[in-house]
């Protein structure tokens, strides 16, 4: 009889650890199924927020940049003693328009130093001040170039279709303005 309850217990060790050992390996394939599960939806995520953006705003040719000279313009204040001194770069999608560009420059200078006289130093102070200068001198840089920019007032409809047909260029143009953005490399209010 002693030799039969030795025999027992090795039994019951053996089946103890096989249960642990299974249990142990179902709890770490769950926990990688898991990880990997997680670590595939962040690399998705990232991969639908971050790459779709880029892929709309890549360019497909490195713009040009057109640095203007400084320009030193009498602002529009009370009593005439303040003025500005501003450098702008026409950032633009290519070297042809570049040059395009250069051909109205004088013409194209003289409407942005009037844009510019018309203005207060605090209209020009604060941020929105200069974004709607940028915009302007946007709109009077494609001017010459046959290209128009997009006025921000709203106008009524029934001005907006007598006025339509008048102010109609005799050939419209259907394509991007190669003029993309006007950025400030200098902006000094006295």
């Amino acid at each position: 009889m002693s030799a039969n309850p030795p025999a027992a217990a090795p039994a019951k060790s053996k089946k103890m650890l096989i249960i642990i050992i299974g249990v142990v390996v179902a709890i770490l394939v769950i926990g990688g199924g898991v990880a990997a599960w997680l670590i595939s939806s962040r690399s998705h995520a990232e991969d639908e927020e971050g790459a779709a953006p880029a892929r709309k705003e890549a360019p497909k040719v490195a713009p040009t940049f057109l640095p203007m000279e400084n320009m030193v313009v009498n602002l529009a204040d009370p009593g005439g003693d303040r003025f500005a001194q501003i450098g702008i770069t026409l950032e633009l999608e290519d070297a042809k328009t570049a040059e395009q560009v250069k051909l109205y420059l004088p013409s194209i200078r003289s409407g942005i130093l009037m844009l510019i006289s018309q203005r207060t130093s605090a209209e020009l102070l604060q941020r929105e001040g200069k974004e709607k200068l940028a915009t302007d001198i946007l709109r009077e840089v494609s001017r010459p170039l046959g290209f128009s920019v997009a006025t921000e007032r709203a106008r009524p409809a029934a001005v907006e279709k007598d006025e339509d047909a008048e102010d109609r260029p005799s050939r419209k143009r259907t394509e991007r303005n190669p003029v993309r953005r006007v950025l400030f490399s200098s902006f000094i209010i006295q």
